[in-house]
């Protein structure tokens, strides 16, 4: 297996060095040049085995680099006791065509778990393959979960220090208590005042940045991501839409070769991309539901094929997709046109003029797989109530501008086909937002009194790794400009 840069497909590298690098110089996204196929033979082997067994069967072909054993040592220390439920990420069935893939039962309580409780297993070892004994250097952008998620995975990992920037006014209080009373020692948070793509936009600058270089050189370090712009953070996404389809058959569901709609709340687009190479792969899926809150720049993007960040950027209760500038985008639009030159100029006029435009047959390749629609706050506030009140489900606000959207695709569309609906996040992550959804009234408590208020109207116990945050003293309370993020960058890590 051999990877190469979106920007310019005569970049060759192994896996372990697109992991321990995380982005290509050129400023493009490692992808793989080929990818393994999945047949019915095979899903049928997998029916018969595990999550954990799945994980090392799908990211064998990812990752030729790691022998077996010592794959299979990387997969079992990241899915463990950790995981609230054995199954790691259980099916649970909504509706007669609608199941929740539900990615939450991790250390952290959102979907990112998946990815980062097995990547720094993969980083640490890749880097040693590759770069030998330097530190590895990881700066994340977060738009919420994925700060916590990489902290708690990298945290007190030897040879690595982690340094974790948010939108100061951009995530719940939950996920900033969360992040700023991070243990380790080798950790660093700080609140940018912006947006996400204000921050996210910032670090890869510093990824680039050829006089940083030069500081990490003195120093015998390199910079690497936990972001999903990171091979080693997508990868491991693939692996759950895999298993959800082998649960379904082994659940009699659906027979095996059926297949199956996948809809999934996104802003960064790297979750809704694994299911997509999954189906480049081989998994029988049909149309891939892309849902989006109020910052529909992807939904306008799927029906026009046209990409204009040049919007209003709407703060909401799903601030995990409040993002204008998807990163993994990227990829998509490689295998789309298999054309580097052209994905580097579409994303040098996203970095100058703020737009661009896929050519017609693009767009049309792309629709044919994929399907837009986004959620207004109401509408959120809607789907969640509606949800508990006929199911007896209780859903996130991600999850549930996945399911609006969802009921949007299949009411226009008539399409009957059983849906895996991904269940991004822990409902009492939010619990202000869901409490008021159900009661349409905002208390305005803190949020722990309305977590416990929630947890009492619902009759549902929340996660304790949330619980447990009530009462902790902030260990980070560091902020700055975006502009200031390299100064800070170099403060914390001493450069």
């Amino acid at each position: 297996m051999v990877y190469c840069s979106t920007r310019d497909h005569t970049v060759s590298v192994s896996a372990a060095q697109a992991i321990a690098r995380g982005i290509s110089p050129d400023g493009g996204l490692y992808l793989p040049k080929s990818l393994p196929k999945l047949d019915i033979v095979r899903l049928r082997a997998l029916l018969e085995t595990d999550y954990r067994a799945r994980a090392c069967d799908i990211l064998g072909d990812f990752l030729p680099d790691f022998g077996a054993g010592e794959l299979r040592e990387c997969v079992e220390a990241a899915y463990g006791d950790n995981f609230a439920s054995d199954k790691i990420t259980p099916l649970s069935k909504l509706s007669p065509n609608a199941y929740m893939l539900e990615l939450w039962h991790g250390p952290t309580a959102a979907f990112k778990d998946l990815a980062l409780q097995l990547l720094p297993h993969l980083l640490t070892r890749s880097a040693k393959k590759t770069i030998g004994e330097k530190t590895v250097n990881i700066l994340v952008a977060t738009s919420g979960d994925t700060g916590k998620a990489a902290l708690e995975g990298f945290k007190d990992v030897p040879g690595t220090n982690i340094l974790v920037f948010y939108p100061e006014q951009g995530v719940s209080r939950v996920q900033k208590l969360q992040m700023s009373t991070q243990a380790g020692g080798n950790v660093g948070v700080c609140g940018v005042y912006g947006n996400f793509d204000d921050t996210q936009t910032a670090v890869k600058q510093i990824f680039t940045d050829p006089q940083m270089a030069v500081k990490l050189d003195t120093r015998d370090a390199i910079f690497s991501s936990a972001n999903s712009i990171n091979w080693g953070r997508l990868a491991p996404q693939i692996v759950y839409y895999v298993s959800a389809y082998c649960e379904m058959v082994n659940g009699g569901e659906i027979e095996l070769g059926d297949s199956v709609n996948v809809a999934v709340p996104t802003g960064n687009f790297g979750n809704i991309l694994a299911a997509y190479y999954a189906k480049l792969m081989g998994l029988p899926i049909g149309r891939l539901i892309c849902a989006s809150n109020q910052n529909n720049v992807l939904t306008d993007f799927i029906r026009t094929g046209i990409y204009d960040k040049r919007r209003d950027f709407h703060m909401t209760s799903s601030p995990s997709m409040d993002i204008l500038i998807s990163s993994n985008l990227e990829r998509l639009l490689y295998n789309l046109s298999e054309d580097d030159r052209l994905v580097a100029d579409l994303m040098g006029r996203l970095s100058r003029e703020g737009v661009y435009e896929l050519p017609a047959p693009l767009n049309d390749k792309l629709k044919a797989d994929f399907y837009g629609g986004f959620c207004t706050e109401a509408e959120t506030a809607a789907a969640i109530k509606h949800t508990f009140d006929e199911y007896n489900y209780l859903c996130d606000t991600h999850t549930a501008v996945a399911l609006k959207v969802y009921r949007d695709y299949a009411k226009e569309t008539g399409d009957s086909t059983k849906t895996i609906v991904a269940s991004t996040a822990s409902p009492f992550k939010f619990a202000g937002s869901i409490l008021a959804a159900l009661t349409g009234k905002n208390s305005g408590e803190d949020e722990f009194k309305q977590l416990r208020a929630l947890a009492e109207i619902t009759g549902i116990v929340p996660p304790v790794n949330i619980t447990e945050l009530e009462g902790k003293s902030p260990r980070f309370a560091q902020t700055c400009a975006k502009e200031e993020m390299p100064g800070v960058v170099a403060q914390m890590l001493g450069l």
